[in-house]
């Protein structure tokens, strides 16, 4: 059994490797070929098994990555820093404008998705005669509909989109995921049967409440906090220390208090990124501060994808559910289409949109590690590997396919 240093350590030697790699040869952008990289690997060590038995390679780094608590390390770790970081280069000001259109879409965008995906794989699931309840197919209808903030922002640092549209995508992806994780926990208590009351209407709006409101306010409070605590001194590693204290402490403090996690260090990152250059961070403060959470952002991000492309060695696919998985990408797609057509149609008589928002968006919903980990989180039911399995199809095409391509698409219709 390895240390958790170990395991620590030889994440990072194989990031460096296959990133150097990636960046001298392959020359794809860095998050996504190191999730190619990594599938590329996982699916070359089952090949060898499969040809030459008597070879454990596979299985020796399969035991090694079950070591790996995939959910805990991203919904318990990553993510906290990771959507703080993202949170820090938003404009607040261009936020407050878009804050319809992102709103709309991170509530009743996510609903309409959810719908959509919940009931076609319901019936799709039928057709190909492995049958899924229909609370089951809701709940990966959650996992799966809402954006993945990490991913999104990640691809675009390498793709240039209209300001507006830009704000609309990474604001969206933000606060979506928190809607998202609400959902999906009410849905999950449906689906397993946990708790008389978990499909009330009042017990929903409950736990929106303390959720989403909930974590809003208490990032607002602890960035607040410190901001106004960066602003008595002029001392970068300690304002620094003081953000990265921040991104953990309050993400904690809302898993302790059942509140939203992610939308609590969103609003932190936020208030901070913007009041704190305008009056509180030196030049030199905020040199030091930014540069080191975009360290953060690159380092986290490469292991978060890399990690993506090694599951497939614990995962354990069926491939009963092979034709179910891919069917679930075309239906993935219809969802996300309608979840921004629509409201981009309410809205479009009082908020203006960039040209080409409805292909950019739709195209640009990418999923990620988020949503493996949440279907990770489902208990050890019948339907887990069908859900599993239908996740990670559905992840690997979005950052893959669309990702690739995304910079294509934008330059076509904007």
């Amino acid at each position: 059994m390895l240390s958790v240093f170990d395991l620590i350590a030889v994440l990072l030697v194989l990031t460096a490797t296959f990133g150097w790699f990636n960046h001298v040869v392959i020359r794809l952008p860095h998050t996504i070929g190191l999730l190619i990289m990594g599938l590329a690997a996982s699916l070359l060590l089952i090949g060898i098994e499969i040809a030459l038995p008597e070879v454990h390679l596979y299985e020796d780094l399969a035991v090694l990555l079950r070591q790996v608590d995939f959910r805990a390390t991203v919904l318990n770790g990553l993510l906290a820093f990771l959507l703080f970081a993202g949170a820090l280069h938003v404009d607040l000001s261009l936020l407050r404008r878009r804050a319809w259109p992102i709103g709309v879409m991170a509530t009743a965008g996510v609903a309409i998705s959810i719908a959509v995906i919940g009931v076609g794989l319901w019936w799709i699931s039928d057709v190909l005669g492995v049958p899924l309840p229909l609370p089951w197919a809701l709940v990966f209808g959650a996992l799966i509909s809402p954006t993945d903030p990490v991913a999104v922002l990640s691809t675009l640092k390498s793709v240039k989109v209209p300001e507006t549209l830009e704000a609309d995508m990474s604001g969206e992806s933000l606060f979506n995921d928190g809607v998202g994780v609400v959902v999906f926990t009410v849905l999950l208590a449906i689906a397993s049967g946990a708790g008389e009351g978990g499909a009330s209407p009042g017990h929903i709006a409950e736990l929106f409440f303390i959720e989403a409101l909930g974590g809003a306010v208490l990032g607002f409070a602890t960035g607040y906090v410190a901001y106004r605590s960066m602003r008595v001194i002029d001392n970068y590693p300690l304002e620094t220390l003081i953000s990265l204290a921040v991104a953990a402490g309050t993400y904690a403090a809302a898993a302790k208090f059942h509140m939203s996690g992610p939308i609590a260090v969103v609003v932190a990152g936020i208030l901070i990124g913007n009041r704190g250059p305008q009056d509180a961070m030196s030049d030199l403060t905020q040199r030091y501060v930014f540069g080191f959470w975009q360290l953060v952002d690159e380092i986290l991000n490469s292991v978060l994808f890399l990690l993506i492309g090694l599951e497939v060695l614990v995962l354990g696919f069926d491939p009963a559910f092979a034709w179910l998985s891919l069917a679930c990408i075309p239906l993935a797609l219809l969802a996300r289409f309608l979840a921004v057509v629509l409201p981009v149609m309410v809205l479009r008589t009082r908020q203006k949109f960039a040209p080409g928002t409805i292909p950019v968006l739709t195209w640009g919903g990418l999923r990620g590690g988020i949503s493996i980990a949440l279907a990770l989180s489902l208990p050890d039911v019948a339907e887990k590997p069908a859900v599993l399995a239908a996740t990670y199809a559905v992840v690997v095409f979005t950052i893959v396919v669309q990702g690739l391509s995304l910079r294509t698409v934008v330059e076509r219709v904007t």
